[in-house]
């Protein structure tokens, strides 16, 4: 192995593991907390959070055997079932992350009419979609035999080994990511810049009626002053930062991969091996940010993994004491021999 391939499988050794751990978490966290679970962006979350585990599980080994082996890991078969799981996968989880920035757009565009707009039928119907658009792709590919071992990624995905196929395979192929990969960045960008649009509006309300109450307060300290402002320019750029985050995330992890499966598609543009196993890194990422970008980050989550965390310790020390006082007194120590 090279040193390119060496770094290339430690890094899906690092992305393997750092995304079963952090969506492992926000499982645990949904199972925890009931409040977390009546919410209805909860179904979402859980739906993305089952999306990455299986991917962290399934395509990422594989792809990690194929990137030291260079070869097809496992026989034909596993590799049929690992690119129909990886289609499916990938697919869910755009669209996943489609249903919840329209989650937000209802919540923060018509606040007053949320929960009856956005109930857990809706979202269990939402769901449903996504699910039948996510399995008709593979489904389609399987059959025509367009699942396979494919060296420029490393790992078992849509390949097309067939010449007489070539036109057919393109067609698909567009399809495809014009239906997963592009309609879910409309989505994101429509419904998110609606959200900044309103939350902008909220900001100038709050700046206005924060500014007046300055000028009326005439013996204001201008510690306190300083501050109101200062927290007036972090409530302008808190919206901006995490709508950035949500689309940029998504394009900078689905992007380079996408736009290489398309490339692919022309014989004349030749791709480096290496760049097509980073690009397929960079799809395998969003399993990793995907739990801190929707879930770990925010405070509710925060608040149930830090008493996760405390019952653990504090079940922990109890037991610790109980063994410190039974050690230092012999007649419990001789009833419980």
């Amino acid at each position: 192995m090279s040193i390119w391939e060496l770094i290339l499988a430690f890094v899906v050794v690092v992305l393997m593991l750092v995304a079963l751990l952090a969506n492992v978490l926000v499982l645990l966290c949904f199972l925890y907390s009931a409040d977390i679970r009546k919410q209805v962006p909860g179904l979402f979350i859980l739906n993305l959070t089952f999306c990455n585990l299986l991917m962290a599980v399934s395509s990422m080994p594989l792809t990690l055997a194929g990137i030291i082996y260079k070869s097809q890991p496992g026989g034909d078969h596993i590799c049929h079932v690992v690119g129909f799981l990886e289609t499916f996968l990938t697919t869910n989880s755009m669209l996943s992350m489609a249903a919840l920035s329209i989650d937000r757009w209802i919540a923060v565009v018509f606040p007053l009419s949320y929960h009856s707009k956005m109930r857990y039928r809706d979202a269990a119907l939402i769901l449903s979609y996504t699910w039948l658009h996510s399995v008709s792709f593979p489904i389609v590919a399987a059959s025509l035999s367009w699942v396979g071992f494919h060296h420029l990624y490393a790992s078992c995905t849509l390949y097309n080994k067939r010449s007489e196929d070539r036109t057919q395979f393109m067609i698909f192929t567009g399809v495809f990511h014009a239906l997963s990969f592009l309609l879910s960045l409309i989505i994101l960008c429509f419904t998110y810049l609606k959200v900044l649009k309103v939350a902008r509006f909220h900001c100038k309300r709050i700046d206005v009626i924060t500014m007046q109450t300055l000028v009326l307060l005439v013996d204001i300290h201008p510690s306190v002053r300083e501050r109101c402002l200062e927290e007036q320019k972090r409530r302008r750029q808190r919206a901006t930062k995490k709508i950035s985050t949500f689309i940029g995330t998504f394009i900078l992890c689905f992007a380079p991969y996408v736009i290489t499966r398309l490339v692919e598609l022309s014989s004349v543009v030749h791709i480096d091996s290496h760049w097509g196993i980073i690009s397929k890194c960079l799809a395998y990422s969003k399993a990793v940010s995907d739990p801190f970008v929707y879930s770990l980050l925010r405070h509710q989550y925060k608040k149930t993994w830090k008493d996760i965390i405390n019952k653990i310790l504090k079940r922990s020390s109890i037991n610790s004491s109980a063994l410190t006082s039974e050690s230092h007194n012999p007649n419990i120590s001789q009833l419980n021999e």
